[in-house]
């Protein structure tokens, strides 16, 4: 289903700058690509225990976006369901990935992965549905079955 070739990571620091870059919020926003969010992801999960993505990412994504200018409404900047189900495909993926793996491969395995493609969560939900205004500003069901 996917076109898009992903970007990948060179290594792990490069991984750690560009998330350490998004919580400060000095990344700029050019650089705040769907690898990027993946990647961010990944690095909390295995490197930020302090932060529960399910939790605090939401807040972190609003915060950078309106650092660099963006707005979070119900038409563009953060989209709650997509966020939530990218971090439940990345769950998934490190539970079948080899932990002894560097940070880098593994977010790179994640971007090549089902997971990691930026239609996945269509697997899942109709585009009326993933794209409408209640899966942007809150948690919605999916609603196909896969």
């Amino acid at each position: 289903m996917n076109d898009h070739e992903p970007r990948l990571f060179a290594d792990d620091e490069a991984v750690r700058r560009l998330g350490e870059a998004m919580l400060a919020r000095t990344l700029p926003r050019a650089e705040w690509t769907h690898e990027a969010h993946l990647a961010t992801c990944l690095w909390l999960l295995l490197e930020r225990p302090e932060i529960l993505p399910e939790r605090d990412l939401p807040a972190l994504i609003r915060r950078y976006n309106e650092s660099v200018g963006g707005v979070n409404d119900e038409t563009q900047g953060y989209h709650e369901t997509i966020t939530q189900i990218s971090i439940r495909g990345a769950r998934a993926f490190l539970a079948r990935t080899d932990a002894k793996l560097p940070l880098a491969e593994k977010v790179n395995a994640l971007l090549r992965a089902p997971q990691g493609q930026r239609d996945w969560p269509l697997r899942f939900y109709t585009p009326e549905r993933l794209f409408s205004k209640e899966a942007r500003l809150g948690w919605v069901e999916p609603d196909l079955t896969v």
